[in-house]
């Protein structure tokens, strides 16, 4: 192997980059597979940083990489990425090589969440102690500020930024969940975070033995909670045991934990400026005391005053995507999978249990134990919570909406195999109502901020629906609604359970102060545990509105008769529905139907078909009875609620304008209107009030014949306008009967216009020739049916013409003449 060291990194760099533009994915993968093994950590290093940017891309997003969220199964380079990038491919053999040599990299401040970024920048520790120790400080000042990363961060950075960077558009449509990218973070969760045995240990070690840990950090720091320092928070530390060699686990732990803080700080630490401003609260900013920084002090560093950073260094817009949304419930999924593989002699909720059991616990184990409530609660709580309240009303949010429900049910994912229909029914066990308390906001404030929301959304949408029949049926589980009630009542507690003065890094459950001192008696107390969880995360004056209170039932209430209306509003368009169909059967095809092309509603969407409002009705009538299952309502009065707004609504409602306003340009919607047409209790007769002749090509007819015969009808009026005129301005019966076969198919008067319509019905009316009907398919079978006849009494087809015209001819002037003897009568 000597000859391979001989090159100079340099050239190794600029060869491996002309290959990059001019060799296939897997032939370059290939020599990247021999450099690997064959070059030692030295020469590596040089080539790392850009090797992570061409298969990642660049952070600012102007490079693709090798496009992992695009490239799906059928694309023959998918597998070659996989098998590459796989936890234990090549690409993870070259991190551990020069993680055994204690290299960094840099990544600009610049790059970093949000929050992260801001606090920084503001001269304060940030809260996750993945970034301390890790600031390099450069003359030129805090703009400029970049963080060291060992390896193993690096391409986890990385491989996470991946997932918020702008995605350029997909050449071909496929779903994200099929995608490279999706399949490798479930490949990376599934190894790193195994529900059964241990992380395999690294293939490298340094001189002693041991793999390399990530930057030392204080003892007090690891595993003691985000943002406040709290000293001996855990007796048996996960890096910092008292013999690392007689716990070979104990060194590789690490990598669990700085994959699941990159992907929780990536991936959901970011808030909107006004979140942002609503945590810097007096109690936060006391906290963060504790970690100033040095900057100050520095020469270098630039005066900033006080508070600037608030609105002016954080300007990060948050809008999460699908994709976005659907990898965070993954990593939810084996979270909880992971969580769940506790073993049953250390899995305890109980403190004072736990102060016993956990001693001799595997570092492992006690990750497992304390790895959703510390890492993951308060951040996914805060991403949910934005996402609830800025994520537009369409069926794109039941991607939010199934992460929210896969946290809030841990025990579906316990790895028992379950019978579908038994879990219908099937009670929470009692074991999960710690869970539940541990996370009473989880359930309880975020069902109120999908309340408010579901009132605004049009349920007569099948996918809305569904959504609301989801949530209904989850918290409608046996023992569920008892448990989150009885964590009410624990946090309605008097107020003298807790120590006033007690710091409030010991009330946040994710800073372990909840279940990790065992110095703390009061944690043994379950008012303890609730009131630190609701006050971690809404802060100590937060106004805590009962799930199950009188406010929050009467906002049921409301939406109960929402759900109600959507029902009937769905019943009474399946049942037009239905009665249109039928009087458009085959025989309108014979001229027997209606031939009005206005009929035609040209808003209707899919989910408005006969079958989806059957499931629609389905699915409002479960969540009606499931509401009435959780919040302990009275069948009886809820059916004559129902009855009565069914019967309000067929008196009148059904046919009454949306309540509306008359402006200076037409109808304006009042706040009432939109609410009426949200619910779907009133709707606007919708109708085409344009040129008929330019309305859009109908099912039913030809495309060809219609463009066709507007061209020559076009011509026509046109070159004969004036003979039209003339002819239709006079008195007398010619007149009469001119006006009616050239005047305006769409003269009737209309009410309600919209202000462009009302300026096109306003523009004086020529007379005019209109050919469309002749592109209807009916009228061209009723046409080849009178040809065929035709040809059967031996007529040729000119007779045939001249019988037909003929005819029409006749049809007119007898309709002119029925309308002068109606206007003389």
């Amino acid at each position: 192997m000597a000859a391979p060291t001989l090159q100079q990194p340099s050239f190794l760099l600029a060869n491996l980059r002309n290959d990059s533009t001019t060799k296939p994915l897997l032939h370059r993968c290939q020599d990247l597979v021999k450099v690997i093994d064959d070059y030692p950590a030295k020469e590596l290093h040089g080539i790392f940083p850009w090797l992570v940017e061409t298969v990642f891309g660049s952070l600012d997003g102007i490079l693709g990489g090798w496009n992992l969220r695009l490239l799906q199964a059928r694309s023959h380079e998918y597998n070659i990425a996989l098998e590459f990038l796989s936890p234990s491919g090549p690409m993870m053999k070259l991190v551990y090589k020069l993680q055994a040599e204690e290299y960094k990299y840099e990544i600009p401040v610049n790059y970093l969440p949000g929050p992260v970024k801001a606090c920084i920048q503001q001269g304060v520790l940030p809260e996750c102690p993945l970034f301390h120790n890790k600031l390099q400080f450069p003359l030129s000042g805090l703009l400029t500020l970049n963080l060291a990363l060992n390896p193993f961060e690096f391409f986890m950075f990385n491989f996470a930024y991946c997932l918020i960077t702008p995605k350029p558009p997909p050449q071909q449509q496929g779903s994200s969940t099929d995608s490279a990218y999706f399949v490798l973070v479930d490949m990376y969760l599934k190894y790193f975070l195994p529900s059964e045995g241990s992380v395999p240990p690294s293939p490298f070690s340094d001189s002693r033995g041991s793999v390399t840990a990530p930057s030392p950090r204080s003892t007090s720091v690891s595993f003691s909670g985000y943002g406040v320092h709290s000293p001996s928070l855990l007796k048996h530390h996960i890096f910092h045991q008292p013999s690392v060699n007689a716990d070979p686990a104990a060194q590789e732990i690490w990598r669990s934990e700085t994959l699941l803080q990159m992907f929780v700080e990536v991936w959901l630490h970011h808030y909107s400026l006004e979140m942002y401003q609503k945590l810097q609260s007096p109690q936060v900013k006391l906290a963060l005391l504790q970690y100033r920084l040095s900057m100050s002090s520095m020469p270098s560093q630039p005066f900033t005053p006080p508070g600037s950073g608030t609105l002016n260094t954080y300007q990060e817009p948050f809008s999460p995507t699908e994709e976005h949304v659907l990898v965070v419930r993954l990593l939810v999924k084996n979270l909880h999978a992971f969580s769940n593989s506790l073993k049953p002699d250390q899995l305890t909720s109980s403190p004072p249990t736990h102060s016993h059991t956990h001693t001799h616990a595997s570092p492992l184990e006690e990750f497992k134990r304390v790895v959703v409530q510390r890492f993951v609660q308060q951040k996914l709580y805060l991403f949910l919570q934005h996402c609830f309240g800025h994520w537009p009303l369409d069926a794109s949010f039941r991607a939010v909406l199934e992460t929210w429900l896969s946290y809030i049910q841990p025990w579906r994912y316990t790895g028992e195999k379950i019978n579908p229909q038994a879990d219908q029914n099937r009670t929470v066990p009692e074991k999960w109502e710690f869970f539940v308390q541990e996370n009473l906001l989880m359930y309880t404030k975020l069902f109120q901020v999908l309340l408010n929301r579901t009132v605004r959304t049009d349920l007569v949408n099948a996918k809305n629906a569904l959504m609301v029949f989801r949530v209904s049926k989850v918290f409608a589980q046996p023992n569920l609604a008892d448990m989150i009630q009885k964590g009410e009542q624990l946090f309605l507690e008097p107020e003298h359970v807790l120590h006033h003065r007690q710091p409030r890094g010991y009330l946040t459950p994710n800073q372990g102060g909840s279940f990790l001192s065992s110095r703390q008696r009061v944690v043994t107390d379950m008012v303890f545990r609730v009131k630190s969880h609701v006050y971690a995360l809404e802060g100590q004056d937060c106004q805590y509105k009962q799930m199950f209170g009188n406010e929050l039932r009467g906002a049921v209430m409301k939406l109960i008769q929402i759900i109600a209306q959507a029902r009937q509003t769905a019943k009474r368009i399946s049942d037009h529905s239905n009665e249109v169909a039928a009087s458009n059967s085959f025989l309108s095809w014979f001229g027997m139907g209606s031939s009005d092309l206005n009929n035609t509603f040209s808003g209707a969407e899919p989910e408005e078909s006969g079958e989806c409002l059957k499931k629609t009705h389905e699915f409002l009538d479960r969540a009606l009875e499931h509401l009435c299952q959780i919040f302990k309502l009275n069948q009886g009065q809820l059916t004559q609620l129902i009855s009565t707004l069914g019967s309000c609504q067929d008196e009148g409602n059904c046919k009454q304008l949306p309540d509306c306003i008359q402006g200076e340009n037409g109808l304006l919607l009042t706040d009432l209107g939109r609410k009426q047409i949200i619910s779907g209790q009133r709707r606007f007769d919708i109708q085409y009030q344009g040129d008929p002749e330019l309305q859009p090509i109908r099912s039913y007819e030809s495309a060809l014949l219609v463009r066709l015969l507007y061209r020559v009808s076009s011509l026509i009026n046109h070159r004969f306008g004036a003979h039209m005129d003339a002819v239709c301005s006079r008195p007398d019966f010619p007149g009469r009967l001119c006006r009616h076969f050239l005047s305006d198919g769409d003269s009737a008067p209309r009410l309600n216009q919209s202000p462009l319509s009302r300026r096109w019905s306003e523009r004086p009316k020529r007379p005019r020739l209109s050919l469309r009907r002749l592109a209807s398919f009916r009228t061209l079978m009723v046409l080849l049916l009178i040809y065929g006849l035709g040809a059967i009494l031996s007529f040729s087809p000119v007779s045939s013409s001249i019988i037909i015209l003929t005819g029409g001819f006749l049809y007119g002037l007898v309709l002119t003449l029925l309308q002068d003897k109606l206007k003389t009568h």
